[in-house]
């Protein structure tokens, strides 16, 4: 990256590049905007391959670029921007997030629900057309 320090931007708008699986045929989609941290997407990870017993592989379409800082608690206005805090990923409605392969659906569908509790979005289970 240029600058280590971003400003913020608003979330908004439908996601219309990446919005269907290409490389799984079930993929894991958002509904709703916000943003996935570079925690929730090593959780996620970590809990897919403790579902599939590593039978299935898992394809992961965000990266997380954004930076986001944040100044320390009862700390006085001005003296500058807060230090780096954590990475992110801008998520926008419609977005597949993750995709999956080589595994049944009622597997898909117990892995999208606890996609689901892990991360601070709505997601849905869709399949390649």
């Amino acid at each position: 990256m240029k600058y280590r320090k971003v400003q913020k931007d608003k979330v908004s708008g439908v996601e219309i590049i990446v919005n269907n699986p290409t490389f799984g045929f079930y993929g894991i989609k958002s509904t709703v905007c916000g943003r996935i941290t570079n925690q929730q997407i090593e959780s996620i990870r970590k809990l897919i391959s403790r579902k599939t017993q590593k039978s299935g592989s898992v394809v992961f379409r965000v990266f997380p670029f954004l930076s986001v800082t944040s100044k320390p608690a009862e700390t006085r206005m001005g003296k500058g921007k807060g230090s780096l805090d954590y990475w992110c990923f801008p998520i926008k409605p419609g977005r597949v997030i993750l995709e999956i392969q080589g595994i049944a659906l009622a597997t898909a569908l117990t892995i999208n629900k606890l996609v689901n509790s892990k991360l601070c979005l709505k997601t849905r289970l869709v399949k390649n057309i």
